[in-house]
């Protein structure tokens, strides 16, 4: 899980035993009173309730079932929470083997960002198996956020959440290009995003996240495109929703061409960067 997860769940009592590929990271929680793992075997053999928070699937699948993960020793009764936007199939799988080790396994992607996992405002998307399960998992998780919501079955979260970004990916796209064609027609970038944003255009990169930089404060643009939700997960997240649609058959064309354009994106070197530098790439756009 992310810093600010962590420090949340602390600082309402929590102990903590954690364990990342980031020794920095290990080291400032267990500065703040943490207990360091080095491995997810040992977080489990210590622990009864397990929070991941992984990049992706292949990621996912190593720490709960490699040789030194979380299914080689868990305890049981143990409540797993996965955090991580991940293959619903794949958190489907990982809840049959839980169960299989008298574990209860839960998904539960999260949105919201840096400053709300910071601030104990993060969004939480909830796939239990039953009501009672659910009600376990949010207790930890209303620690470290202000709406936990139980979407179905294991799964379900992470479908929401694929669904979420898509859009998300789609009208940080559209905001980028209105803000580049408002910007060569002459206009102000802060006025321009501060009519759309009481206007019918209205969306959360316009109004909270805008993409351009000098609009607002405190987000990616206005540092460099530096922090935030990086274009390499984004595009991880847009080519997760493009297979669940293809198995689905469900039309997603927008969302088809936001995943190209943001694989190109990490092909041009935005890999790093914040989602948010499509801006950017648009604008260089221009200049060709």
């Amino acid at each position: 899980m992310g810093r600010g997860m962590a420090d949340n769940l602390a600082s309402k009592g929590h102990s903590l035993v954690v364990y990342d590929v980031n020794s920095e990271a290990v080291a400032d929680l267990v500065s703040r009173g943490a207990s360091a793992a080095s491995s997810p075997q040992e977080v489990a053999s210590q622990t009864e309730t397990i929070v991941t928070m992984l990049p992706n699937n292949s990621i996912v699948t190593n720490v709960y079932q490699g040789s030194d993960g979380i299914f080689s020793r868990v305890r049981e009764g143990s409540l797993l929470i996965d955090c991580s936007t991940v293959d619903p199939a794949l958190s489907k799988t990982l809840s049959c083997q839980a169960a299989g080790k008298s574990c209860t396994f839960v998904d539960a992607p999260v949105s919201g960002g840096v400053n709300a996992a910071a601030g104990g405002t993060l969004t939480f998307m909830v796939g239990a198996e039953t009501g009672e399960t659910f009600t376990r998992a949010e207790a930890v998780l209303g620690d470290m956020g202000a709406k936990i919501v139980h979407c179905g079955a294991v799964g379900t979260g992470g479908a929401v959440k694929i669904c979420n970004n898509m859009l998300l990916a789609v009208t940080m796209i559209g905001t980028s290009e209105a803000m580049n064609l408002g910007i060569s027609l002459g206009l102000e970038p802060k006025l321009l995003a501060g009519i759309m944003s009481s206007a019918t255009g209205r969306c959360w990169p316009v109004d909270t996240y805008n993409p351009c930089p000098g609009v607002y404060d405190n987000v990616p643009s206005s540092n460099d495109y530096k922090g935030g939700f990086g274009t390499a997960l984004m595009t991880k997240d847009l080519g997760l929703a493009q297979d669940a649609a293809t198995r689905a058959q469900a039309a997603t064309p927008l969302g088809s061409l936001a995943h190209q354009i943001y694989r190109v994106m990490c092909n041009a070197g935005y890999s790093e960067k914040d989602f948010s530098s499509a801006f950017k790439f648009i604008r260089e756009q221009n200049e060709k």
